[in-house]
């Protein structure tokens, strides 16, 4: 399959970032000045609602806890697979297994 197949199919499916990995590493030329105020307006951002605004900075920075903030955002709204993906992505062990403790008691009552 061509990668336009792909993408079209994708796009067709319309997969909002899906399990598609972002970056598992913060940019590494930002300064720890830089990262404190990135974090400060992500976390307004955040407080403000616009979560995905401050998604995008809390990425970029690498900042867990602003990670780990948007997978309870998106646990809360009943998103757990997204929950999951933010949870990984902050090395966030104890919340990621609660999900994947849930996923394999799921998959075993689908296979009994």
């Amino acid at each position: 399959m061509k990668s336009e197949d792909v993408k079209k199919t994708i796009e067709a499916h319309e997969i909002p970032n899906g399990f598609i990995k972002v970056t598992e590493k913060p940019i590494g030329t930002l300064s720890s000045e830089q990262k404190v105020a990135l974090n400060r307006k992500g976390n307004i951002l955040f407080n403000q609602g616009k979560i995905e605004d401050a998604l995008r900075i809390f990425v970029t920075t690498g900042y867990s806890d602003g990670l780990t903030r948007v997978g309870d955002w998106y646990k809360n709204k009943n998103q757990e697979l997204l929950a999951l993906k933010y949870y990984v992505l902050a090395h966030n062990q104890k919340k990621s297994q609660a999900i994947y403790e849930k996923i394999s008691k799921l998959l075993s009552a689908l296979i009994d």
